[in-house]
């Protein structure tokens, strides 16, 4: 990547041949740490060669904050005005009749194209541009109700982690960045989404079956305090999920960041003290030593088996 310096804080890049734009680059977007957009742009650049295919090939919903993560924000799943060289793709909304752009992120340059307009947070679908109507992951958000913590959630993460072994799935884990975790089962892409939405449910009803004093899956907030919700909504066609290495918007940046199931297990057997919080620097290190232990959910995965519901 070459750059040319302009003025009030802005730069021109070239990034594998495409010209580029950055702006702004002093503004402080986390005011609590000190963080600016350059720094943003920065971490962007370090981890593309992992984060990206992550990204390939999907639609993308970009949470902006372009005023900093105290300032206003939105999730923005319609493309923005963008460079001739920026790839989109058409999404259609058989429910709403709704049809727009979606922005779909496959290259460096996009990349930071879409960091430079305080996308600080990174969303893909769980379908490629190519079946759009067939999911290639399954995904389990475990969000814990206060004052159920990230210990709780690991031994959420491990009961399922355990049932969809047994079923003969391969799970992948990662923190969601903020207060919980997020399964992942790489799939083959041969289900709809109704199908793989009705498997999710009905893994999340068993393991709130096995685990009712600690486990709901119903989304009403009544009856989520002290528990952990396991968000099997997320199997949906509308909806998308932050993806492996995003940036998170809290007062201080974390990032949603990949682990080992040993790691998991450590966070549950060290009790109250047990955390997994993993900050840009933590995870430029990680890539490093381990490289990219979520690999597999760019990959395609096995088919779904057939449950009895």
């Amino acid at each position: 990547m070459s750059a040319t310096a302009g003025s009030g804080g802005s730069v021109t890049v070239e990034v594998a041949g495409r010209t580029l734009q950055l702006s702004n680059l002093d503004k402080v977007l986390w005011p609590e740490a000190g963080l600016s957009k350059r720094w943003l742009l920065s971490y962007y650049a370090d981890v593309a060669g992992t984060i990206l295919p992550h990204l390939a090939e999907r639609p993308l919903t970009l949470h902006r904050f372009p005023d900093g993560v105290d300032g206003s924000h939105w999730y923005q799943t319609r493309a923005p005005a963008h460079p001739p060289w920026v790839r989109t793709v058409r999404l259609h909304y058989p429910r709403t009749g709704k049809t727009f752009d979606a922005c779909v992120v496959s290259d460096a340059a996009t990349l930071l194209w879409a960091a430079n307009l305080g996308a600080v947070e990174l969303h893909p679908f769980l379908a490629r541009t190519d079946a759009l109507d067939r999911p290639t992951a399954l995904v389990f958000d475990l969000d814990p109700g206060w004052p159920a913590t990230i210990v709780d959630c690991s031994r959420v993460a491990l009961r399922l982690r355990d049932l969809l072994v047994e079923l003969g799935l391969a799970p992948l884990v990662k923190t969601s960045g903020a207060k919980g975790l997020h399964l992942y089962v790489p799939l083959d892409g041969s289900h709809t989404y109704d199908q793989t939405k009705a498997f999710a449910h009905a893994v999340a009803r068993a393991v709130a079956r096995d685990l009712p004093e600690l486990v709901v899956d119903r989304m009403k907030l009544a009856v989520r305090e002290g528990k952990v919700f396991i968000d099997w909504t997320q199997n949906d066609p509308g909806k998308s999920t932050v993806v492996a290495y995003s940036l998170r918007a809290g007062g201080v940046p974390t990032v949603s960041t990949p682990v080992l199931w040993e790691e998991v297990e450590a966070c549950l057997s060290r009790g109250k003290s047990g955390t997994l919080v993993f900050t840009a620097d933590d995870v430029r290190a990680r890539i490093d030593d381990l490289g990219d232990v979520f690999q597999a959910a760019a990959n395609p995965g096995m088919p779904l088996p057939v449950i009895a519901t």
